[in-house]
């Protein structure tokens, strides 16, 4: 079964992104770091004690990978928003034997003392115009992050195919409080809870 591990916000420049989500929260995000077999760093953010905010860009410092990166990176254009959320399994064989066609293969991954296996589509967008979660299972525990108070009280997926979309998380998706609704545009939205009030992304 899946459970939410991370929403993903994606930039095309990571300073000028962080600076964005930094001043929409009031809060500073906390060092994450580079991905060597991404060409892509990030920076973080607590959501409690069972998930985390990310925001992330193509590094270019970094090396491309030999096909499109993760979270549709190479065919961002400039801006920085909320696009995609990742869920952690127990096993990422069996939860790609029932998460849709398009989901990815498991690639070993490493940052610093972390450790964790992925599954990254070959064309670098997971199903359902980036909807559908990225998989991951997590080898060592995940980031441990200074718990600033900010805590996600919504993720709202919208899509032409809603029905489509709630039939393939069904089976699998454990987060009841994930609402999934009819859009004419497929787009990812998050209500958080901060220190200064509740924002939407």
């Amino acid at each position: 079964m899946l459970t939410l591990d991370h929403i993903v916000v994606t930039t095309s420049d990571l300073g000028r992104g962080v600076a964005d989500i930094e001043a929409r929260l009031g809060q500073e995000l906390l060092p994450g770091g580079q991905h060597a077999a991404m060409g892509t760093h990030n920076r973080l953010l607590s959501l409690g004690p069972d998930a985390y905010f990310e925001v992330i860009a193509v590094d270019p410092e970094g090396a491309a990978p030999h096909q499109p990166r993760w979270y549709n990176l190479d065919a961002r254009g400039p801006g920085t928003g909320l696009t995609h959320w990742a869920a952690r399994c127990d096993d990422l064989e069996a939860a790609l034997a029932r998460a849709p066609e398009g989901c990815g293969v498991p690639w070993a991954l490493e940052r610093g003392n972390l450790r964790w296996r992925m599954a990254v589509p070959e064309s670098g967008q997971t199903p359902f115009g980036g909807l559908f979660p990225a998989l991951i299972q997590w080898d060592t525990p995940p980031p441990a992050l200074q718990d600033t108070g900010v805590r996600l009280a919504d993720l709202r997926l919208l899509t032409p195919e809603a029905d489509a979309l709630e039939a393939a998380l069904a089976p699998i998706l454990t987060d009841t409080w994930i609402t999934i609704e009819y859009a004419e545009k497929p787009r990812v939205e998050a209500v958080l809870r901060t220190n200064g009030g509740v924002i939407q992304l």
